[in-house]
């Protein structure tokens, strides 16, 4: 059915963000989701099983935030092109993308020698190339909004890769560091694209955060609230706001 005036001239003031891996209740993707809805964005979680991305959905909900719940599997690029249509037709633009979704499949291994190909792939699929992917997939939208922003979570764990060859050889997850350590370059890369467009790209290193308490590593850990904080910062940047970047806490760290 087509919308009427006022139905588009409504979609084009509403903005619309939509967040990456927000399966989990205490997690960063569903507490930059609710941060950004308590600032007016009506946000599309999205999560590889659709269930749970609609019962976070469906919390938010509850808390009187405007939120939907989206399946998004970033190693299934194939069905980007639905999604980013669903957004055209619904909303018609996409004010903030935050790639949060991310794998650590070789969380035990010590070496780059050690680690298998296959946790390799993996890492490279969901955190550089299906956000690669789903941010072409969403250019149009992402260049139909006034400001857009797109947000990659990055991770510190890139900073071993960028250490040097001394410190390589016990390299801790050296798929998931080489992937994060990858995004970042794809940020930067992507920010060089988008310019003139509006468009501003950063990666953001959340810090560590308190959102796996199953592995019994999160004592000195803060609060995916706090950490969402600067993921918000990043996708809210005025239009002079810096693009290209890793920030740690509002701070420029590679």
């Amino acid at each position: 059915m087509l919308k009427s005036m006022k139905e588009i001239h409504l979609m084009s003031n509403i903005k619309i963000a939509l967040i990456t891996g927000a399966s989990r209740p205490i997690g960063l993707g569903v507490a930059v989701a609710r941060s950004l809805a308590e600032q007016g964005y009506r946000v599309i979680v999205t999560a590889r099983n659709g269930a749970q991305a609609e019962e976070q959905a469906a919390t938010l909900r509850r808390e009187g935030h405007s939120a939907e719940g989206l399946r998004l599997d970033l190693a299934d690029t194939d069905d980007f092109a639905r999604i980013a249509e669903y957004i055209r037709v619904e909303h018609g633009h996409l004010d903030v993308l935050v790639n949060n979704a991310s794998t650590m499949p070789d969380r035990d291994s010590r070496s780059a020698l050690d680690v298998d190909i296959a946790d390799v792939r993996n890492a490279l699929d969901v955190d550089v190339v299906g956000a690669w992917a789903l941010v072409k997939a969403m250019r149009p939208l992402l260049e139909a909004a006034p400001a857009a922003r797109v947000v990659n979570i990055s991770s510190a764990a890139y900073q071993q890769i960028e250490a040097g060859a001394e410190f390589l050889q016990q390299v801790r997850s050296p798929a998931h560091s080489f992937a994060k350590y990858t995004l970042n370059v794809l940020t930067a890369t992507l920010a060089s694209a988008f310019r003139g467009t509006g468009v501003l790209v950063n990666a953001v290193d959340p810090g560590r955060i308190a959102t796996h308490p199953e592995f019994g590593v999160d004592d000195d850990d803060r609060p995916a609230s706090e950490s969402a904080r600067w993921v918000v910062w990043a996708a809210t940047l005025p239009a002079d706001g810096p693009t290209g970047g890793v920030f740690l806490d509002g701070v420029r760290v590679a």
